[in-house]
């Protein structure tokens, strides 16, 4: 009679905050390219903003998180490993323009089919700039964010300084590199750019200090929460 094989060893325990943040994080990635083919105006002005900057100040609220709980090199890991899901859509989605439609969308929803070909084939520029700008601005947020530490004090108004400086600062960068990179020749960028600089920078010192305060203490109560499953 053989022995039973040996209980496998329990996984070692990760943070429920971690763990959330992390697949918020893979989400958003996505998201933000999908969202970027939009440009919404800038009311009362002409300026616009392309609606992936939505998506994309949540990376930064993320990454802010992860490096003030979980510390610098932490955060950098993450946003690098930010590429698989964005890989990965980008390939799907390249099979998916290619494999055939189906007789009853060609024959009875043509105008659907051909608006989503039209909006997802031209969407590779901006999946082809989003990872140049997002590489950069993220791990220069995430170091700036650090290198801030101390400077203003641990608290809390000490962390919305530090996560509204380095957000302004790398969501100004990363403007001026995705806009380019995205949209240069096929319409005038100019109003775009200079929108996506003025929105960017604004919700940075505006918005991103708090949503900042609030990642790190939702993460702080996910990562108290006890286990509820049964042993």
């Amino acid at each position: 009679m053989t022995d039973p094989a040996p209980a496998a060893a329990p996984p070692a325990n990760m943070p429920l905050g971690l763990f959330v943040f992390t697949l918020l994080y893979g989400g958003m990635t996505v998201l933000a390219g999908v969202l970027a083919f939009k440009q919404v105006q800038l009311w009362p002005t002409d300026l616009a903003v392309e609606s992936g900057i939505f998506a994309f100040l949540l990376l930064v609220v993320i990454s802010s998180t992860l490096s003030q709980l979980y510390g610098r090199r932490f955060a950098q890991r993450i946003v690098w490993w930010g590429f698989l899901p964005l890989l990965i859509a980008s390939l799907l989605m390249v099979l998916v323009l290619r494999l055939p439609a189906s007789t009853e969308m060609i024959a009875d929803r043509a105008g659907d089919l051909a608006a989503f070909e039209r909006v997802h084939s031209t969407v590779w520029r901006v999946w082809a700039a989003g990872p140049a700008a997002y590489i950069t601005s993220l791990l220069l947020n995430i170091w700036i964010f650090d290198r801030l530490r101390g400077a203003g004090g641990e608290g809390t108004l000490g962390l919305m300084v530090r996560g509204a400086v380095a957000s302004a600062l790398s969501q100004a960068v990363d403007s001026v590199i995705f806009i380019t990179l995205a949209f240069y020749g096929l319409f005038p960028i100019m109003n775009l750019m200079i929108g996506q600089v003025i929105a960017k920078v604004t919700l940075s010192l505006v918005l991103v200090p708090f949503l900042i305060t609030g990642g790190v203490k939702a993460a702080r109560w996910l990562d108290a929460r006890k286990d509820d499953a049964p042993a």
